[in-house]
C-alpha cells in the first residue's frame, strides 16, 4: 500500500498548528505557563487536533483549515484580553454566548473589542477564506485511506484518544479563571469549565424555606430598582459636585437600611448581581455557574426566589426592564423565578431615550402607573439601562462639566463626565419614585441598588480603581429614622430588607 502525500500534509498541517496554538496562548493575559498536568496538555492536544481534522474532513483543505482554527484561537484571545482589560476577568467557557449576543446587541459588545479590531478580525477572516478557497486545492484522493482520509483519521484519532485519556485524568479546578488559566492553559480551562457546567446547582434558595405572615399582616408595595451602574462616584474626584446624588443623599437620611453593597460583579454581568439578590444565594455556592447562573435556571433548575416567595403571600410580580425580553434568556428565566408579568423594550418608545437607552424618567414613570393602579399588594423589580456604557461612545454635551463639577476633572475624563450626567438622572430617578410611594395610602417600600461599578479604564487611571462595591438604600413611606450605615452583601439584601418592612 503507497501512501499518498495528501496523508502527509493533514499530519504536518495538524503539528504545525499545534506549534502556533502554543505560540497564540502565550498572547493571553493572564498568561499561561508552560508547566502544566499531563491531563492539561492532553486536552489541549487533543482539542486542536479533533477540531483540525474535522474541519479538514469538511473543507478538504488542510492547511486552509489550521489556519482557520489559529485564526479562532487568536479571536477568542482577544476577546478574552478585551474582557481582562475592561472587566479584570479573563474569558471562560460560560462566555461563549458573547459571540450571538455580539450579533444580536454588537453596541454591547463590540466597542469593548475595539471597531478596527473587529473590523480588521473580519477582513482577515475574509481574506483567509478567500485565500483558502483559491490557494489550496483539494486532493484528487480527500476520501481514500491512503490519501487525505486517511490523514485526517488519524489525526481524528490521536485526539480524541488524548481527550479521552486528559477527560479521565480530571484536574481539580479553583472556578477562579486568573488562577487556572495559568495553572492549565486556556483550552483546558476552558474544557473543565464546559464539564462543570453538566450539574445544576444543588444549593437551596432561603426563599424555599420562608414561613408565611399572619393572616392580618399589612402586606406593604415593594418597589426594588437595580441601577445600571450606580456607585457613589464622587468617591473617585473630589471636583465631582455633591449635588449630582442630592436626593440620593436625602433619601440616605431618611433610610431604614443603607450602606456599602458587595456584588459578585465588576462592570458588568448584571445578572449575578440580579441573581444574587433575587435568589439569596451566594456565588460561591453556585460553582461554576456563579460566571452566568441564568442558563442553569433556563435549563431547568428549579430556584425559590424573592418573588415566588411574595406571590405566595398575594403579591402580584413585575419585572421592568427596558431592553429585549431575550437577552440573557430573561423570557425563559423570570417565569420560573415566580414574575407575573415582564415588561420590555416594546413598553417604551424612541421618545423615552436618555442616550442611546430608555431613560429612567421613563422607567419611573411606568412604575408610578402600576403601582397607582395596583388592586393588590404588587412587588414591581426593575432593572434599568439608561447608565449602561459603552460610555465613550457617546459625547459631552455642552453646559455638562459646569453642572457636573465645580472643578474640571483631567484630560481623558470624558467617560466620566457621561457617567455623572446619567447618573445624575438616577438621582432623579429616585426622587420620583419617592414621590409616588409618599403619595400612595398605602405602606410602599423601596430598595435602590446598584449592580455593578461602571466601565471607565481610562477614568481608573487618572483616579483609584475601586474595589467593586456600590451603594444599597432601604426606604419606607412609614418610617424615618436615621440610622448607621452597614455593609451587605447583595445575596443577604432581599431578606433583611423584607425583615426591615416586616414582610419575614
Amino acid at each position: 500500500m503507497v501512501i499518498d502525500a495528501a496523508f502527509g500534509t493533514v499530519v504536518v498541517a495538524s503539528l504545525v498548528l499545534l506549534v502556533f496554538s502554543l505560540v497564540i496562548e502565550q498572547l493571553l493575559s493572564p498568561r499561561p505557563g508552560l508547566r502544566r498536568p499531563w491531563s492539561a496538555w492532553a486536552l489541549h492536544v487533543g482539542m486542536v487536533m479533533s477540531t483540525h481534522a474535522l474541519l479538514t474532513m469538511l473543507l478538504g483543505r488542510p492547511w486552509f483549515a489550521a489556519a482557520a482554527v489559529a485564526a479562532l484561537l487568536l479571536l477568542l484571545v482577544l476577546v478574552n484580553n478585551a474582557k481582562v482589560h475592561s472587566l479584570r476577568e479573563p474569558f471562560v467557557f460560560q462566555d461563549y454566548e458573547y459571540f450571538t449576543d455580539a450579533i444580536l446587541h454588537p453596541r454591547l459588545y463590540i466597542p469593548f473589542l475595539g471597531w478596527w479590531k473587529f473590523f480588521a478580525a473580519v477582513a482577515g477572516f475574509a481574506l483567509a477564506v478567500g485565500i483558502g478557497l483559491y490557494g489550496e486545492s483539494v486532493s484528487a484522493l480527500r476520501w481514500h485511506l491512503t490519501g487525505q482520509l486517511g490523514g485526517v483519521l488519524l489525526v481524528l484519532a490521536c485526539g480524541v484518544l488524548l481527550l479521552y485519556l486528559g477527560q479521565r485524568q480530571r484536574f481539580p479546578v479553583s472556578l477562579q479563571p486568573e488562577l487556572d488559566i495559568p495553572a492549565f492553559g486556556f483550552l483546558a480551562s476552558l474544557w473543565r469549565y464546559a464539564e462543570a457546567e453538566r450539574s445544576a446547582p444543588q444549593w437551596r434558595s432561603p426563599f424555599s424555606t420562608l414561613e408565611g405572615l399572619a393572616a392580618d399582616t399589612v402586606l406593604p408595595h415593594l418597589l426594588a430598582v437595580q441601577s445600571e451602574s450606580f456607585f457613589d462616584a464622587r468617591q473617585l474626584y473630589s471636583g465631582i459636585r455633591s449635588d449630582v446624588l442630592q436626593q440620593y443623599d436625602r433619601l440616605k437620611q431618611d433610610a431604614v437600611l443603607h450602606g456599602p453593597l458587595q456584588v459578585p460583579a465588576w462592570g458588568a454581568n448584571t445578572v449575578r448581581s440580579e441573581f444574587a439578590f433575587l435568589s439569596g444565594i451566594e456565588a460561591q455556592h453556585l460553582g461554576v455557574h456563579r460566571f452566568n447562573p441564568y442558563r442553569a435556571v433556563a435549563g431547568g433548575w428549579d430556584v425559590a426566589s424573592l418573588a415566588s416567595y411574595l406571590k405566595r403571600l398575594g403579591y402580584r410580580t413585575v419585572c421592568i426592564h427596558p431592553y429585549p425580553v431575550s437577552f440573557y434568556r430573561r423570557d425563559r428565566v423570570y417565569p420560573r423565578l415566580g414574575f407575573d408579568d415582564f415588561l420590555d423594550i416594546r413598553h417604551f418608545d424612541e421618545s423615552m431615550r436618555s442616550g442611546p437607552y430608555t431613560g429612567d424618567a421613563a422607567v419611573a414613570d411606568l412604575v408610578d402607573r402600576i403601582v397607582r393602579e395596583a388592586t393588590q399588594p404588587v412587588f414591581v423589580f426593575v432593572i434599568t439601562m439608561e447608565n449602561h456604557g459603552p460610555l465613550h461612545l457617546e459625547q459631552v454635551a455642552a453646559g455638562d462639566v459646569d453642572a457636573l463639577y465645580h472643578a474640571a476633572p483631567p484630560e481623558g475624563c470624558e467617560d466620566l463626565t457621561i457617567y455623572l450626567r446619567h447618573l445624575r438622572n438616577a438621582d432623579q430617578m429616585i426622587h420620583s419614585l419617592r414621590q409616588t410611594l409618599e403619595q400612595c395610602a398605602h405602606p410602599a417600600s423601596l430598595c435602590w441598588y446598584g449592580d455593578h461599578v461602571p466601565i471607565m479604564p481610562a477614568v481608573y487611571k487618572q483616579f483609584a480603581t475601586p474595589k467593586g462595591d456600590v451603594e444599597y438604600i432601604v426606604w419606607a413611606n412609614w418610617k424615618e429614622t436615621q440610622q448607621p450605615a452597614t455593609m451587605s452583601g447583595a445575596d443577604s439584601l432581599a431578606q433583611r430588607w423584607l425583615q426591615a418592612v416586616g414582610v419575614a
